[in-house]
C-alpha cells in the first residue's frame, strides 16, 4: 500500500546522549521540547504520534496546515507550544491528555500549537527515505510555506559544540546531531542521529504515589526488565497531588515485593508512563529529578531498564 494512504509510520529513533562534538560531516539542530509526530498533508491534515494515535482532535488549530505545502507530503517533526518564546513540554502534554472539546478549544486559543518539521519522508507519490539527509532538507525547504502554524527546523553545519553551548545558555533541552548523508530508517535507532542534552530524561511506569507531610507527594517509579516490573525510586519535585488522586488505586503492589519504606504507598495499575528529567551523573542515578508529566505516546512495556 502507498505510504501516504497507509498512515502507519513509526519515526526514526535518536540514539542515546553523548558529549557534544564538531564535525564537518554532521549537521546540528535544536532539540525541541514537544511531542514527536508524523504529519500527513494532502487534501486535509492528519497528525499522528509515535503510537500512531491521531492528535489533530487535540490541536484543532492545526487543521489547515495542509494548505501550507506545495505538494502532498509526509513530514517528520515536533508538535510544540511556545510559552515566553520557548517550547513548553508541560503545556503540549497537558493538551494531548485533554478530552473535553470545549477545554481543548479554549486552550488552543490561549496557547496555540505549531508543527516544526525537520524531515520530509514522501512528496507527491515518491518515498524519499533513501535520499541523503541534506537532499531531503532541500526538498523540505522547497515544499513548506512557513507560517506561525508550520515551520521548518533550522540547522547549522559542523558547529555542534557551539550550538550546544548556546542551547544550554538559553536553558533549552539540547541538540540533535545528524550525519549529512544519513538515510531515514523507520522505527530504528542508528549512530547517524544522536543527541546532546543539557538535562537528561527517562521514561518510567507510574506505579503508585506516597502522600507526605503538608501535602507533598512522591510518584513511585518503575521500569521493566523483560516482563518483570522493577522499582526505580521516586520523584517529588513537580508532582501535583490533584493529578494523582483522580486515578483509581489498586489494593496491591505492582512489584513482586513492596519496596522498603513504601508500605503506605497508594498503588496504581502500571498503565501510565511519565517523564522524569534529571542531571546526568556517573552513577546512573536520578540526581535532582523533576517530574515533567505523563505521556500517552509510549507503552509501559517500552520502559525497559538500561542494559
Amino acid at each position: 500500500m502507498d505510504l501516504f494512504d497507509e498512515k502507519n509510520i513509526k519515526p526514526m529513533l535518536i540514539s542515546e546522549m553523548t558529549e557534544p562534538f564538531n564535525d564537518p560531516d554532521w549537521i546540528y539542530e535544536l532539540k525541541l521540547d514537544g511531542i514527536r509526530c508524523i504529519a500527513y498533508l494532502g487534501e486535509d491534515t492528519e497528525i499522528r504520534n509515535k503510537r500512531n494515535l491521531r492528535l489533530l482532535p487535540k490541536v484543532p488549530e492545526l487543521a489547515d496546515i495542509h494548505q501550507f505545502v506545495k505538494d502532498r507530503c509526509i513530514l517528520d517533526g515536533e508538535l510544540i507550544i511556545l510559552k515566553n518564546g520557548v517550547p513548553d513540554f508541560f503545556e503540549i502534554q497537558r493538551r494531548a491528555l485533554m478530552s473535553n472539546r470545549f477545554k481543548i478549544q479554549l486552550a488552543s486559543e490561549q496557547f496555540p500549537a505549531s508543527f516544526v518539521a525537520y524531515d520530509i519522508l514522501y512528496k507527491k507519490d515518491r518515498q524519499l527515505t533513501d535520499l541523503p539527509l541534506l537532499e531531503r532538507k532541500e526538498i523540505l525547504a522547497d515544499t513548506v510555506i512557513e507560517n506561525p502554524k508550520l515551520a521548518i527546523s533550522r540547522y547549522i553545519p559542523e558547529k555542534g559544540i557551539e550550538l550546544f553551548a548556546a542551547a544550554k545558555q538559553q536553558e533549552l533541552e539540547g541538540v540533535i546531531a545528524k550525519k549529512n548523508n544519513s538515510k531515514y530508517y523507520f522505527d530504528k535507532r542508528t549512530k547517524d542521529w544522536i543527541k546532546f542534552k543539557y538535562l537528561a530524561d527517562k521514561d518510567f511506569v507510574v506505579c503508585g504515589y506516597i502522600v507526605k507531610e503538608k501535602g507533598v507527594t512522591s510518584v513511585v517509579l518503575g521500569q521493566y526488565k523483560g516482563d518483570e516490573l522493577i522499582y526505580q525510586g521516586h520523584v517529588t519535585f513537580g508532582v501535583k497531588y490533584g493529578d494523582l488522586k483522580k486515578l483509581e488505586p489498586i489494593p496491591y503492589s505492582p512489584f513482586a515485593t513492596v519496596p522498603p519504606g513504601h508500605e503506605n504507598a497508594v498503588w496504581l495499575k502500571p498503565e501510565l508512563v511519565c517523564i522524569v528529567q534529571y542531571m546526568p551523573n556517573d552513577k546512573g542515578t536520578l540526581r535532582q529529578p523533576v517530574f515533567k508529566g505523563f505521556r500517552d505516546d509510549k507503552e509501559p512495556k517500552d520502559c525497559q531498564l538500561d542494559v
